[in-house]
């Protein structure tokens, strides 16, 4: 009888490269995920010959690169390096802020059911979406970029996971003001929704089908938030296009804590409609600009 692999039989770990492309010795790092969609594409390269019987001779592949996304519950040390590669930057003092210096990992999908495991190489984390609202987890989808992909029947060696439990919202707090001194909370909010884009891309060269370096744009934060609406002040924000600061803090059972600040944001929609008899939405949509004070227009702090 054959065995096809199953997802719950799967496990993905990384290791940090120090020269991109290349997987250093030592041991994986395993990592909790809800699902992935890492994968190697391949151009095709198709010649142009025309035939009178209408039919293409030649084709070959061309450049080639992985990517996909990595879907997980957030939760406290198990994605530290992982917000690093997207933040550009590293811990300081568990403050995080966005920066210029990449962080490139490895990381092996394994199927343990069947013992083949998928190596990738060189994989940036290009883009980052954390979604807070009550009753779910919160979830963060890492948009993976990179160089190649092997396959394999012998597993690496890994570290466990931690045993931290996912953060949820209902511990939280959300925070607005007209800058982060004027901060206060607010209750009325539903759902805040943001990203992190930094639009990682390879780059080919003559003489290999692989990218020998990827190029990298702007850390771009956008994100959109609902509440209900309870009066005009969240409007006027948009309206009056007034600069705002947001802070949204998470914790877990263990009361460890990720909070996200964004110094300076630009309320850039407020659409409230009608969708039924029951409570009205505001569904507002903001850019994250950079902050003199607090040097970044993004800023993660975490509690240990």
């Amino acid at each position: 009888m054959p065995t096809f692999a199953q997802g719950s039989r799967s496990s993905l770990s990384f290791i940090i490269e120090s020269t991109f492309g290349t997987t250093p010795a030592g041991n994986f790092q395993n990592i909790p995920f809800t699902s992935h969609g890492l994968n190697l594409t391949k151009d095709l390269v198709a010649g142009t010959d025309i035939q009178a019987d209408r039919m293409p001779r030649h084709e070959r592949h061309g450049n080639k690169q992985s990517a996909g996304d990595i879907v997980a519950d957030l939760r406290e040390l198990d994605f530290d390096p992982f917000l690093e590669s997207v933040m550009l930057n590293a811990w300081d003092t568990n403050v995080l802020k966005v920066g210029t210096t990449p962080k490139y990992f490895s990381i092996e999908d394994y199927s343990a059911d069947i013992d083949q495991a998928r190596l990738f190489t060189g994989q940036t984390v290009s883009t980052m979406g954390v979604s807070i609202a009550p009753n779910q987890m919160v979830t963060a989808t890492f948009g993976m970029v990179g160089k190649g992909m092997t396959i394999g029947a012998t597993e690496k060696t890994q570290d466990a996971a931690s045993t931290n439990s996912p953060f949820d919202a209902y511990s939280g707090d959300l925070q607005i003001g007209n800058n982060v001194a004027g901060l206060a909370s607010s209750a009325i909010i539903t759902q805040i929704d943001f990203n992190v884009t930094n639009s990682f891309a390879p780059t080919f060269v003559v003489g290999s089908d692989e990218t020998p370096a990827l190029e990298v744009g702007r850390a771009e934060v956008t994100g959109s938030f609902s509440a209900y609406f309870q009066d005009a002040a969240l409007i006027n924000r948009f309206l009056n296009e007034t600069e705002s600061a947001i802070q949204v803090s998470v914790q877990d059972p263990s009361s460890n804590s990720l909070t996200f600040l964004f110094p300076r944001v630009k309320i850039n929609s407020a659409d409230v409609g009608v969708d039924g008899p029951t409570s009205r939405i505001i569904s507002m949509g903001f850019t994250a600009l950079y902050d003199t004070t607090e040097a970044t227009n993004l800023k993660i702090t975490r509690s240990s």
